[in-house]
């Protein structure tokens, strides 16, 4: 191979992290002067919400096991972390200690789920999944007696913020003449954490594990036959995927201050597995994009209700109800164009094509 093309080659490649790298470092000073600081944090959530489907591409897309009760990871997560840190037990332990330790506490509640479903696989799994993060969010609404543990439906307030030293990101701070905002804060520590959550996944995904998890999905019998343990492989799927939604609990809770059991309902377990299958099942790249996607989408059709005033002169359907109706629509004509995902893994993407082409004959 020719040096100076591969040297030409990996100089462009450098230009271009750059030049992304410094898109995502002011990208909320861009958005906020364009779009107002309420885009700021929808784009925090976002990388938040990257986290957990990265978390869940672990489950669903490496390993192929299908989980609807994935948001009660992204719950104890966030109890873990309110509970330590906040005046509901009159302690406020540092987030140095309460993150690994939710992330910790995440991971063995995601070998308990994994525990009792090692033999069941599809329509079973999503079942006895989706009761499992049903049975989470129930027990944290109803801890609140005869001992008060959790509050109950009134949630918990008054949650710390991350905080270093005497920095505390819940404060305005000023540095070489930039003003960083609470939401400004928030975001960087939240990109920090999605590009180590990426580099992870990555990592996991061309490892011997990565390689064990894609065996499984695949063909179970055929791994087991091939020496791979598959009951300690599915496990660690669900701890290493819980660990990602422990992580990204505490973050959320921190940054809102405040959080309640309404907070992780069904719809949002829902929603994550949407972004994963929508970005390209088993694709870092894909899950990124469909979870930064199905973020900003929802939020951007509010903007519904003014364009129905300036074209119609007054709100002829409810924004609420439209920007639903557009949204699932957008999901349905998604999967029918183009079921392999915007962005999808290439042995998914020859999946599928396979699928048609058989249906086809």
């Amino acid at each position: 191979m020719n040096t100076g093309v591969l040297f030409a080659d990996r100089r462009w490649r450098w230009l271009a992290w750059s030049a992304i790298a410094l898109l995502l470092l002011a990208l909320p000073f861009i958005t906020e002067a364009v779009l107002g600081r309420s885009w700021v944090r929808i784009i925090a959530v976002a990388l938040l919400f990257v986290m957990l489907a990265l978390g869940l591409n672990i489950v669903v897309g490496f390993a192929g096991l299908l989980d609807l009760g994935y948001i009660a990871f992204f719950a104890v997560g966030a109890y873990s972390y309110a509970l330590l840190a906040s005046p509901q037990f009159a302690v406020h332990w540092p987030f140095m200690v309460l993150l690994p330790l939710g992330a910790a506490i995440a991971a063995i509640f995601g070998i308990l789920l994994g525990a009792p479903t090692l033999r069941l696989r599809g329509d079973y799994l999503a079942i006895v999944t989706l009761g499992f993060g049903e049975i989470i969010r129930v027990f944290l609404n109803n801890l609140n007696r005869p001992v008060n543990i959790t509050n109950g439906p009134q949630g918990i307030t008054l949650i710390d913020p991350l905080q270093m030293g005497g920095f505390s990101l819940a404060q305005t701070h000023t540095i070489a003449g930039l003003t960083f905002s609470p939401v400004h804060n928030y975001y960087f520590v939240f990109l920090v954490c999605a590009v180590l959550s990426i580099g992870l996944s990555l990592r996991l995904q061309n490892s011997r594990i990565g390689r064990a998890w894609v065996a499984i999905r695949d063909d179970e019998l055929a791994a087991s036959a091939m020496g791979i343990n598959t009951r300690n492989v599915k496990l660690l799927a669900f701890a290493m995927g819980a660990t990602f939604g422990g992580v990204a609990g505490g973050l959320f809770a921190s940054f809102q201050g405040f959080i309640s059991p309404e907070s992780f309902q069904l719809i949002d377990s829902i929603m994550v597995l949407c972004m994963v299958v929508l970005g390209g099942m088993g694709n870092v790249a894909g899950v990124v994009l469909g979870a930064v996607l199905l973020t900003a989408l929802p939020e951007a059709l509010r903007y519904i209700g003014p364009l129905q005033q300036r074209w119609f002169g007054e709100v002829m359907v409810d924004p609420a109800d439209l920007r639903m109706l557009l949204f699932g629509l957008a999901l349905v004509l998604m999967m029918l164009l183009r079921p392999e995902g915007l962005w999808p893994a290439r042995r998914r993407q020859a999946a599928v094509a396979a699928t048609g082409n058989a249906n086809a004959g």
